[in-house]
């Protein structure tokens, strides 16, 4: 089907009163930035909506790029005819002519006047549109309530707008209105849906992931940078730090204190999250952890381990069951790469019986007791190298530097 326009709702961003104008600018912005793949496509702004204007753009992909927009609820494919009965008569039966009926369906036409200059109510437009309609395609029938097919017609001074879908867009608030934060990103499930649900709610995501040279392998990066990708294409762009922590994690083998690797591992990656975290300007930290999912995400051992930063950490998850993490990653597109079968380091040196109710005062002492753990986690953070992704591209930091350094795959 042939469509003018497309009509953009917002979501949240309507309650937002005095702010509301920087939300919108926001939102505004990134789907300028989404654009420049559509270069004819023109944005245009009326209060409390947006309209997207084809110029002969393919309709299917710019929805499907729109709908990934934080702060948009929902978006309608239109038709627009001049504002004059006959021609709003006229466009409405050759938008439904283009439908592809081979049975009945239920419908009813939902007129509103918005120029109340228009000779005719919105009650009078519902039988003039619907009556030559009903007239001329047999296999619509009129209901009331819960029809199949509703015809919106909106009447506005400048054109009319006629419609019949609301494809649903990912809502929240626009990207970075609400701050930056540090996503721990790894392989697994769970964290690139923190990320996305952060980013929902208006976060500035920066990834950071822990890898474990040569006790992962290179596919291991790969996949966690193509989940970084997946989440890109909701951002924009988006940044993965790259931490080499084989030398902090092999630092807790052999103390005798195995039940409390993980927790030491985790209380590690922290610091380091920390020290990039003021280094980007990022405000928080935010996790994977679902409330009693395993060990280290016991209500004591999240206790123990949030205790090595003083940013907040963020659970996006933490009231949430598996399998309603699983639906929410399929929807976004990262659950196939997720389940690949690649280890992370928070898989590895994983202790058969890994305590669950960590004593702070004894990790403390056990962190104590290895005098070179800081300076570990110092030169972790220094040797952290930082790319640059698009759902398409993967950059170094430095552009100039000539394209990616082979040594982060």
């Amino acid at each position: 089907m042939k469509y003018d326009m497309l009509l953009l709702r917002y979501g949240e961003i309507t309650l937002k009163g005095k702010n509301r104008g920087r939300f919108e600018n926001a939102v505004i912005s990134h789907i300028r930035s989404v654009l420049k793949d559509f270069p004819k496509a023109k944005i245009r702004k009326e209060y409390g909506r947006l309209y997207v204007e084809l110029n002969g753009e393919e309709v299917e992909p710019l929805i499907a790029s729109l709908q990934k927009i934080f702060g948009l609820t929902s978006i309608s494919p239109v038709v627009v005819s001049s504002t004059e009965l006959d021609s709003i008569l006229e466009a409405s039966s050759a938008f439904i002519g283009q439908m592809d009926m081979e049975e009945e369906v239920t419908f009813k036409v939902h007129a509103r006047r918005v120029w109340k200059a228009f000779p005719h109510s919105s009650h009078e437009m519902n039988h003039l549109v619907g009556a030559p309609l009903l007239k001329k395609y047999p296999l619509l029938k009129v209901s009331m309530k819960d029809p199949e097919l509703t015809l919106n017609v909106e009447i506005r001074e400048q054109g009319t707008y006629i419609f019949c879908q609301t494809i649903p867009a990912v809502g929240g608030f626009p990207r970075g209105s609400n701050g930056k934060a540090m996503l721990l990103l790894s392989g697994g499930i769970d964290s690139p849906v923190a990320g996305w649900s952060s980013m929902r709610r208006g976060l500035e995501v920066e990834c950071v992931h822990f890898y474990s040279y040569p006790f992962t392998s290179r596919l291991a990066k790969e996949k966690v940078i193509e989940l970084a990708k997946v989440l890109s294409g909701y951002a924009g762009e988006i940044k993965i730090h790259l931490v080499p922590f084989t030398e902090v994690q092999t630092s807790f083998t052999g103390i005798g204190q195995d039940n409390l690797i993980i927790t030491l591992m985790r209380r590690s990656m922290l610091r380091i999250a920390e020290l990039l975290a003021k280094r980007e300007g990022a405000l928080a930290i935010v996790t994977g952890d679902s409330l009693g999912q395993v060990a280290s995400q016991t209500l004591p051992s999240m206790n123990v381990i949030g205790r090595a930063t003083e940013l907040p950490l963020l659970r996006p998850l933490i009231m949430m069951d598996k399998n309603e993490i699983i639906r929410i990653s399929k929807e976004i597109g990262t659950y196939e790469t997720s389940i690949l079968p690649y280890e992370d380091c928070c898989t590895l040196f994983v202790p058969k019986s890994p305590t669950t109710n960590p004593n702070l005062r004894v990790v403390e002492n056990v962190e104590a007791s290895i005098e070179k753990l800081p300076e570990l986690i110092q030169d972790a953070f220094e040797r952290t190298e930082t790319l640059v992704l698009t759902k398409d591209y993967v950059i170094g930091e430095e552009e100039e530097a000539g394209g990616v350094n082979e040594d982060w795959f």
